[in-house]
């Protein structure tokens, strides 16, 4: 029997989020949390030993699945990234699937083939969204969209009715952040649709969008520069612009608020309702600290981290 073991980092948006899915840039990160998983071919669909079929799974992976025939698996799922938290674990999912699932049908596993499968099975889930998340996962390190590179660093080119993405590798500098856990669970897809209907009905919202691709193009100039002071100034920014959006919440607001101290700057990441605040800090410790005091829970996360691994083992 052959058995394939995946896995694929989580992320977090340094800057970018919601503007990114109009075609606009954005940087993300890959970071040490992720999704793992073993599969094998079966006579029927189980997920962690209990029954299921290609219609109970979740959409991504049902996506995935009738691209490839359908063929029953015996899947077990591991470490997981927290779901509905801004860190992309509907996108570490799609990815580690997508390239399990390619090992197993000995398909290409090469990492443009897996990002834009994986991006498909997102968008099919959430009927919206940019390619940002599943391609951070599938490439780790960090990643950027429709930003000036260097013809070394271009990954691959999406493509998605009117909105093209080209995504390129960003080489990040030694930074430190902290992430904080609202513990509220906010699903992507509302507060992507809330945003474009926004923008749709109103020239200030679609101004804030643009502003928010102005302050990310800047980003990247602070990032390379490894000036930190700036970069975080930009990122409490666009968390004020993302909060005028609608996309944050009272507790996102205090988790960033009582970091700011500690901090270069912070922000929500993600699609934001709940979710997670990040902060670019050299006082991991007591950024950690105040976000425990004020409800949240902390990571002190690692990036640099690879993307997509996948493994095959043979048993008799």
């Amino acid at each position: 029997m052959i058995t394939v073991t995946a896995s694929a980092p989580g992320k977090f948006v340094v800057l970018g989020e919601h503007a990114v899915v109009y075609g606009k840039p954005a940087i993300a990160l890959a970071m040490d949390m992720r999704f793992s998983m073993q599969a094998h071919f079966s006579k029927e669909f189980r997920v962690n030993n209990a029954p299921a079929n290609s219609f109970n799974m979740s959409p991504h992976m049902r996506y995935i699945s009738e691209q490839h025939g359908d063929d029953p698996l015996s899947i077990y799922i591991g470490d997981r990234v927290p779901s509905g938290s801004g860190l992309g674990s509907s996108a570490a999912l799609s990815v580690a699937y997508s390239a399990a699932l390619r090992k197993l049908k000995g398909l290409p596993t090469d990492k443009t083939t897996i990002a834009k499968e994986a991006y498909e099975a997102e968008y099919f889930a959430q009927g919206r969204g940019s390619p940002m998340d599943t391609s951070a996962s599938t490439n780790g390190g960090g990643i950027a969209l429709n930003i000036p590179y260097k013809q070394e660093d271009f990954l691959w080119r999406i493509e998605k009715g009117e909105h093209a993405w080209d995504v390129s590798r960003v080489h990040v500098p030694k930074m430190t952040f902290v992430i904080g856990n609202t513990g509220i669970r906010a699903p992507t897809g509302p507060l992507v649709e809330k945003v474009r209907k926004y923008r749709a009905s109103n020239t200030f919202a679609a101004e804030i969008v643009d502003e928010i691709a102005n302050i990310t193009r800047e980003g990247m100039e602070r990032m390379k520069q490894d000036d930190r002071v700036g970069l975080g100034s930009l990122m409490t920014k666009n968390h004020k612009l993302l909060s005028i959006l609608g996309v944050s919440c009272p507790q996102l607001n205090k988790l960033v608020e009582c970091s700011l101290p500690y901090s270069y700057g912070a922000k929500l990441t993600g699609s934001g309702g709940g979710g997670c605040m990040i902060a670019l800090t050299d006082h991991p410790d007591k950024v950690a600290r105040a976000i425990t005091l004020h409800g949240g829970t902390p990571y002190i996360v690692n990036t640099g981290v690879p993307g997509v691994q996948v493994d095959v083992k043979k048993s008799k």
